[in-house]
């Protein structure tokens, strides 16, 4: 018991460390993704800390494998180096025995990246797409920088020179779009206004920005007239009231409805799901063999090619399901020959770390 403390100890520590790097460096990248497209007022800032929330599962998913990958490799290459892996063999602790105390913090982490890819992921992943949509189909107040040319959608360019406190009534309101005549000639339409706001027709459900004290300019290019109107109020409609689009993609599908589906896509995204926690077993096998290191040669000896096996293991997943989604690669053959090709190679190596000793 004490054995098996002090090992899970140290594969999870170093599995920890490993993985809050990668985290921060994917993390850090993804904001700054964000961020930008914040600050060119896509999208409003006050958002981005709900969609890393909710993006989080997906990027635990992919770094909990390689994080553990990477723990047992550096765990026990140290333990190697310290000859205390000779010493638990030479008190009794055959490598069997060893395999079977890491299978248990295996299993742990298993069970988590499960829950990741099968249920908060794709649960993630709709959350966002929904809240982009939501953000994309009207114009938002919190998304407009005051001073700043900005596109609102379908052509219209937006310029207000400042907001009220409570951000719900612009001021010196501008609008340029592109219109098309009844006889299909390209118009410039251009809208000033000393406010405007934004509402939503109760009956229709539509959203209007409705525009007060301005006129509205109609210009054709190649003539030199132009019609002008002025108004008291006017209403630009922002967009139709229509029902948020159905997210029908297998990425955004739940588990359980993938399964009622028999569609290349779903069959394609369901084997992934499954596969990511399926790998971790299989790269604990491959990790066993290869944290046993010279002390002569250091535990990084292994290191680079031991990475190098797991973005291959990796990379063939992801063709595979880019190749089942195209229908280019039968889904009852599926992944699955992948994973019985690493497995193999794991027992293999396993059997010969084992010979090896024994020598």
């Amino acid at each position: 018991m004490i054995i098996f403390r002090y090992l899970t100890r140290e594969i999870l520590v170093t599995m920890s460390a490993v993985a809050g790097v990668l985290l921060l460096v994917i993390m850090g990248s993804r904001f700054i993704r964000y961020f930008t497209t914040a600050a060119e007022g896509d999208i409003p800032a006050s958002i981005l800390g709900t969609l890393m929330l909710y993006h989080l599962p997906g990027f635990l998913e992919l770094i909990l494998p390689l994080a553990f990958f990477l723990g047992i490799l550096l765990a026990y290459g140290q333990l190697y180096l310290n000859s205390e892996i000779t010493v638990l063999v030479a008190c009794g602790t055959s490598p069997n025995r060893l395999l079977q105390v890491t299978m248990l913090p295996t299993l742990l982490v298993a069970l988590l990246v499960a829950l990741c890819s099968l249920w908060l992921t794709p649960a993630g992943a709709r959350h966002n797409e929904i809240l982009l949509e939501e953000q994309q189909s009207r114009l938002d107040f919190s998304a407009l920088a005051p001073g700043r040319f900005q596109e609102i959608g379908d052509g219209r360019t937006a310029y207000t020179q400042g907001l009220n406190d409570e951000q719900t009534r612009m001021q010196e309101v501008f609008i340029s779009e592109r219109q098309r005549r009844t006889d299909d000639t390209p118009q410039t339409v251009v809208t000033r206004a000393d406010s405007g706001y934004q509402t939503v027709d109760d009956e229709t459900g539509s959203r209007f920005l409705v525009l007060a004290d301005g006129e509205r300019y109609s210009v054709d290019p190649g003539r030199a007239q132009a019609e002008r109107l002025e108004f008291d109020t006017y209403a630009v409609r922002l967009s139709r009231a229509t029902e948020m689009s159905e997210l029908d993609d297998a990425e955004y599908a739940s588990t359980a409805a993938l399964l009622a589906r028999s569609t290349d896509e779903a069959q394609a995204q369901l084997q992934w799901r499954v596969s990511l926690p399926l790998m971790v077993p299989i790269l604990t096998l491959l990790a066993l063999p290869l944290s046993r290191v010279n002390p002569r040669q250091g535990r990084f000896a292994k290191l680079l090619p031991a990475i190098f096996l797991h973005i291959s293991y990796l990379s063939l997943l992801l063709a595979a399901l880019d190749a089942i989604g195209r229908g280019a690669l039968p889904a009852v053959v599926g992944m699955w020959p992948i994973h019985l090709g690493y497995l193999l190679l794991g027992l293999w190596l396993m059997r010969r770390a084992q010979l090896g000793g024994a020598r």
